[in-house]
């Protein structure tokens, strides 16, 4: 299969964006629309109250809030913080969730440290949740630690901190540099 080049946007579609690589730089206009953030994230489960027992101890150990509502007749359960909301609605079939199948393969949610992640993982664990010990993970990068955890569905979760080279594309976007 040829990918093409580094400009190609088929390479990029193979290769992926993120881990280790150098994303294309994207060009800047005045009037270009800046995406500011994540509103929400749906996430379809097979059991919503076992789901809504699960993130209620997840998603208080990190400081979200929670509300409820129902659209189209369907009961949905919201967890949110002051950047984005994560929600929970009941799935409409039943098949079992494959992470390598088309769809979400895995959901990461950051702090800002190696120290809060460790926090986080040790909170999880005590609110009987399995998450993993945490650990530093050099082949996603140098200054990368991280937990991982399962939701009811197998959902994979994880918490990573805030990392160098993050802060330095946040810090340095308006340069336009990689």
């Amino acid at each position: 299969m040829d990918l093409g080049t580094r400009n190609s946007p088929l390479y990029w579609l193979w290769f992926g964006f993120g881990h280790n690589v150098t994303e294309i730089p994207a060009p800047k206009t005045a009037d270009m629309t800046e995406i500011t953030g994540i509103d929400h994230i749906y996430i379809a489960v097979t059991d919503l109250a076992r789901s809504e027992e699960f993130y209620d101890k997840v998603m208080g150990v990190l400081g979200f809030r929670k509300n409820a509502f129902t659209l189209n007749g369907d009961s949905h359960v919201q967890y949110f913080n002051r950047h984005f909301g994560y929600v929970l609605r009941p799935a409409r079939n039943r098949f079992a969730y494959d992470s390598y199948s088309p769809g979400l393969h895995h959901f990461c949610l950051r702090v800002d440290s190696p120290a809060d992640v460790a926090n986080a993982a040790a909170e999880l664990q005590a609110a009987g949740i399995e998450a993993s010990e945490p650990q530093i993970y050099p082949e996603y990068a140098p200054d990368y630690h991280a937990t991982f955890f399962l939701d009811p569905d197998g959902v994979r979760l994880e918490i990573t901190n805030y990392r160098a080279e993050r802060r330095k594309r946040h810090d340095e976007w308006d340069k336009g540099e990689d």
